[in-house]
């Protein structure tokens, strides 16, 4: 591997391609008409978390049955107390603004035959208020920014290109920076995959819009791309991170062993009126919460996860076979015939499903306007901890919180950009020393266990004992990647596995120290306390 020796310079540097990352991008393009604009991700410019999103976007769109403050209450319900008020107001009253700009900007919601929008409702919403287009709206929005951002001449978007680390003061000085110093972000290491070289980017302002980690665990709806590489880039450049231990499981992913990732079943299927039946047959919602199969998505995963344990069954079923097929047909087309592919017909047949890994709360801490705690770096999106979500997220305000922390960023940057000046002195990557690594099985098998550890150890349901176990096998597999990577020519593959594993232990970790059961947090021992 090479370090290319010429240095970079791009004056937005985005990181991710999902809602976050391309509408930060389309915004800064547009108010800062002389920069430049720079995005990179790792595979091709739609593979994100984004992509995969089924359900759609809520807002308040009716506001002759539905107001800004039902969406709040349902919001600050769902995540179980730790919600920033304040952040979820503002959030919620911005969402329309932000869902028009995505209208005029291309993306394509459903209809209904009298010419407006279709919407839908998801578990722990009180009224209809999801914007869908399908069940594929987070690729309808990504075809839509993606075809935006390609006739904007200020952006240049570079696939195939993966983040390695941010550019402090650490390499600059080479002295060992302490966390709660003051620390700035110069800009950030980057693996060309083609090209097999390291390029050193230098920038005013760097925006982390990574997305997930659903790759730490075995089962998760989430796409090969979304290890965590944000939250531990975040974490190694000593910014500060909080709320990860809230994980939160899709209660409904379809069962199908050797399928990864797991394929989704919308939480808008329930919000049509699917009902959910064990391994037998039976309901049983009712025995978990009042609002049965519209209940906040951690409530309807561990009811799920307690049902299989009782039972010793590898899935419970989602019944819509009361429900009107050309309506569901049209809504859920994908979903439709992806059952068919497996033989099951949504008319006569259950659909096999059972919990996966889909969401983390937690990651960089922002405040309203997306900044960080370091100097210089926002961030938007997954990768980050808002104060929207608290403990749990409400279904479909997920998109949303990119949007919006996305504008609040470029608002942020019309009174600040003007006086950042051009960073100086930036070491280009040094890789002198490196061995051509081999044992390219060392690196699989790594991956492996840690997601058998995360499944295992720190899943739906934690206990002490277990978050100990994890623990250990973690420090283990840290100090043998840690070996590989200083001394190995860098690969994607071996910085994932680096990623993968410092943020399953900064789960561990904050696991450990959570000492009350809230939203996607969940300890056995903690149950009588």
């Amino acid at each position: 591997m090479n370090a290319e020796k010429k240095l970079q310079y791009s004056d937005f540097l985005i990181i991710g391609s999902g809602v976050a990352g391309l509408s930060f991008a389309l915004k800064t393009a547009n108010e800062f008409k002389n920069s430049t604009i720079t995005i990179i991700t790792k595979t091709d410019k739609n593979e994100c978390n984004t992509k995969y999103a089924q359900g759609g976007i809520s807002t308040v769109w009716d506001k002759t049955v539905d107001s800004f403050e039902q969406h709040i209450e349902d919001t600050l319900t769902a995540g179980d107390g730790l919600c920033d008020e304040k952040v979820v107001k503002m959030v919620v009253e911005s969402a329309p603004d932000r869902l028009n700009e995505l209208i005029k900007w291309g993306t394509k919601f459903d209809k209904t035959e009298s010419g407006e929008y279709s919407l839908g409702r998801e578990g722990g919403h009180s009224q209809d208020r999801v914007l869908h287009h399908k069940d594929i709206t987070g690729a309808e929005i990504e075809r839509a920014l993606i075809a935006r951002v390609e006739e904007t001449k200020n952006i240049t978007f570079l696939t195939h290109h993966y983040a390695i680390d941010l550019i402090t003061e650490h390499q600059i000085t080479k002295k060992k920076i302490k966390r709660k110093e003051k620390i700035t972000c110069y800009g950030a290491y980057v693996l060309d995959e083609k090209k097999g070289v390291v390029k050193t980017f230098s920038s005013k302002i760097t925006m982390l819009a990574t997305g997930g980690n659903g790759q730490v665990y075995n089962t998760t709806t989430n796409p090969v791309v979304a290890t965590g590489d944000g939250i531990a880039i975040a974490y190694r450049t000593k910014a500060e991170i909080s709320d990860v231990e809230f994980i939160q499981f899709h209660p409904t992913a379809l069962f199908n062993p050797g399928e990864y990732p797991a394929f989704l079943i919308s939480e808008a299927v329930r919000g049509e009126g699917a009902i959910l039946r064990d391994y037998y047959g039976k309901r049983f919602m009712k025995k978990y919460d009042k609002r049965e199969e519209l209940a906040s998505r951690d409530i309807v995963a561990r009811a799920i996860d307690n049902e299989l344990k009782k039972s010793g069954t590898p899935h419970v079923y989602l019944d819509c076979t009361h429900l009107d097929f050309n309506s569901f047909e049209k809504h859920f087309p994908n979903i439709t015939a992806k059952c068919l592919t497996l033989g099951i017909d949504v008319r006569k047949d259950f659909i096999p499903v059972s919990p996966a890994q889909h969401y983390i709360c937690g990651g960089v801490n922002i405040n309203k306007n997306g900044k960080t705690s370091i100097k210089n770096l926002y961030a938007s999106g997954e990768v980050t901890r808002s104060g929207l979500h608290g403990a749990n997220r409400l279904a479909s305000n997920s998109l949303l919180e990119g949007l919006v922390f996305s504008h609040n960023a470029c608002q942020n940057l019309k009174k600040r950009f003007s006086k950042i000046k051009e960073p100086q002195n930036i070491p280009v990557w040094n890789d002198s020393g490196v061995v051509k690594n081999m044992e390219k099985i060392l690196i699989t098998h790594d991956r492996n266990e840690v997601k058998t550890i995360m499944s295992n150890y720190v899943g739906i349901v934690r206990s002490n004992e277990r978050l100990l176990r994890a623990e250990r096998r973690l420090r283990v597999l840290y100090e043998d990647n840690k070996r590989l990577y200083d001394y190995s020519e860098l690969s994607t593959d071996l910085c994932e596995l680096r990623n993968l594993i410092t943020t399953a232990y900064l789960i561990t970790q904050f696991s450990k120290n959570r000492k009350e059961n809230k939203g996607g947090f969940y300890s056995a021992d903690l149950v009588n306390k």
